[in-house]
């Protein structure tokens, strides 16, 4: 983060050190945010495997209906033969809490002005961390612990802004880029109750947190949105609304192109005719006919 305030420094000089802060938060989470990639592609199959398990599992819940340990003991089994982790889903957040962690002690640190040892560089960078402001608002209070009106309206939108970028996020998996069977049993009930829950979880604590903090879930959030966008338009899971989207948009492409494409009212192909191909032999001949042809 230090290194990002230094960047937008040099670009943007000193008199705007508040906007050079946010920012360089900001930098801080697409830095992060890339190198989570791989593990983003690993969830994102991860869902969909356990997307079509989900018949399988319904199955395997009928089955062992009185008997819990004997289904534990199966689905453990399924998830090994086909592969599939179910808490695959959750290694980027898990892997974001550290970085989230330590972000919020240093910025409610600069607030208490206990945080010095942060900043090896120099008093000068902890005094220029603890007065950035964005709006009006400094980086390093939150809605509760300033007692300024402008910084509270400010956290306060933010805070909305985080907890509605969590539920839009986590809805459109559900309402675009999952199956029908995949929105019934056990598990889509605890996903629809999580999709409530979470939103307000972050609600309850964002008042807690300094702006940076908000800041950087905020980002992270639309980062996440935007990148599932990104997977439900380009690579929709089978049997899906986003699927069948994005059939309707390659038949418009090729509409426009010329390719022709067959219609619904179309009768069938002609069939290849059944049994077995006689092949005809030509009438045998003289020599003398031939001579004469």
């Amino acid at each position: 983060m230090i290194g990002w305030h230094w960047l937008f420094s040099e670009l943007m000089g000193i008199d705007h050190d508040g906007v050079n802060w946010a920012l360089s938060i900001i930098g801080l989470v697409v830095v992060i945010r890339i190198l989570l990639i791989p593990l983003f592609v690993r969830q994102i199959r991860s869902q969909r495997k356990m997307q079509l398990l989900q018949p399988q599992l319904r199955e395997l819940q009928k089955k062992y209906k009185g008997d819990r340990e004997r289904l534990q003991q199966e689905m453990m089994k399924l998830y090994k033969d086909t592969g599939t982790n179910p808490f695959a889903s959750c290694l980027p957040i898990l892997l974001q809490a550290p970085f989230f962690f330590a972000l919020f002690r240093v910025l409610d640190g600069i607030a208490k002005d206990n945080a010095r040892g942060a900043f090896e560089q120099g008093s000068a960078l902890f005094e220029s961390a603890m007065n950035a402001e964005i709006f009006g608002a400094k980086l390093s209070e939150s809605f509760l612990t300033s007692d300024d009106l402008n910084t509270k309206i400010i956290a306060a939108v933010m805070v909305v802004l985080m907890v509605a970028s969590q539920f839009i996020t986590q809805r459109q998996i559900m309402r675009k880029n999952m199956p029908k069977e995949a929105l019934e049993g056990p598990f889509a009930q605890q996903q629809k109750i999580l999709l409530y829950v979470l939103p307000l979880v972050f609600a309850f604590s964002g008042v807690y947190f300094p702006l940076g903090t908000v800041l950087y879930w905020l980002t992270s959030n639309f980062w996440t949105m935007g990148q599932q966008l990104y997977v439900i338009r380009r690579m929709p899971a089978p049997g899906t609304e986003a699927e069948r989207a994005h059939q309707r948009r390659l038949e418009e492409k090729a509409r426009r192109k010329g390719v022709a494409l067959p219609t619904p009212d179309a009768g069938p192909e002609p069939e290849e005719p059944q049994g077995e191909v006689v092949r005809r032999q030509p009438k045998k001949t003289s020599r003398a006919q031939r001579k004469k042809k």
